[in-house]
């Protein structure tokens, strides 16, 4: 797969992409929408592949949109937009549905689009060093990149809007207090932290994984009634096959479980 913008590299069964445009703070243009949204869709039909790790060169994760590259689309802007509209969210969508459960680890600035990409991704390590903030508006611009669906739902309405009007700058420690980051590492630890998680993620039940992701997607537009139902159906699957078995199994014979994914 020849990527310009980004590198994916599977080891096993941990799936690595790295965006690598650092020279531009890591921000998002149409090509890196696209091969985002390829890497994503590799990583997704890819039965071998039991966690995903998101990460980026240089100082800062990303800084959103490529503002310099909008400024001279000229009168092409608007359908420019809409084309890396459609991939970016496309990308996103598949992260956050994916099977596997997705690690991010966020050094420096994760900003615009950048800090929306980490509000879909399952579990954040953020470096001591990081920032977040949103900033569309402060440009003029609009939230966009699942932010304005998963911080509502993560945050509230009155902090989400907090974020999205008044832009401010959150440190790891603010956005771990806020419930943004799973947890916060020294900076010269992110990369063995994260790396960590990962691993030990890949030798989980990646079933179980995926449905509980499936359910939690699902809350917000169910009853109490309905969400239970999927619930009686997901752990009735899972306890039924293979990982569950031996989950019960190893419990019981009080040893660590084998799954197999």
């Amino acid at each position: 797969m020849h990527l310009e913008t980004l590198r994916l590299r599977i080891d096993g069964s941990i799936a690595r992409i790295t965006l690598r445009r650092p020279d531009s703070a890591n921000a998002f243009n149409p090509t890196m929408a696209q091969e985002l949204l390829q890497v994503t869709i590799a990583c997704d039909v890819d039965p071998t592949v039991r966690v995903v790790l998101l990460d980026a060169e240089g100082k800062m994760f990303c800084a959103g949109g490529d503002l310099g590259h909008f400024a001279g689309a000229g009168n092409t802007l608007a359908p420019l937009l809409k084309r890396m509209t459609v991939d970016l969210h496309a990308a996103i969508a598949r992260l956050a549905r994916m099977r596997a459960p997705v690690v991010v680890a966020v050094q420096g600035a994760a900003a615009g689009a950048g800090f929306s990409l980490t509000c879909a991704c399952d579990l954040v390590l953020a470096a001591r060093s990081a920032k977040f903030t949103l900033a569309y508006t402060k440009a003029g611009l609009v939230p966009d990149g699942s932010s304005t669906y998963f911080l509502p739902r993560i945050l509230g309405r009155r902090r989400a809007l907090e974020l999205m009007l008044l832009n401010p700058v959150l440190t790891a420690e603010d956005a771990h207090q806020w419930g943004l980051v799973t947890r916060v590492t020294d900076d010269d630890a992110l990369a063995t932290e994260s790396m960590t998680l990962a691993e030990n993620i890949a030798q989980g039940p990646t079933e179980a994984y995926a449905a509980t992701k499936r359910l939690v997607l699902a809350s917000p537009h169910e009853t109490l009634e309905s969400q239970m139902e999927l619930e009686a159906a997901a752990i009735t699957e899972a306890a039924t096959g293979l990982d569950g078995q031996e989950g019960i199994a190893a419990f019981l014979e009080k040893r660590p479980p084998r799954f197999q994914g």
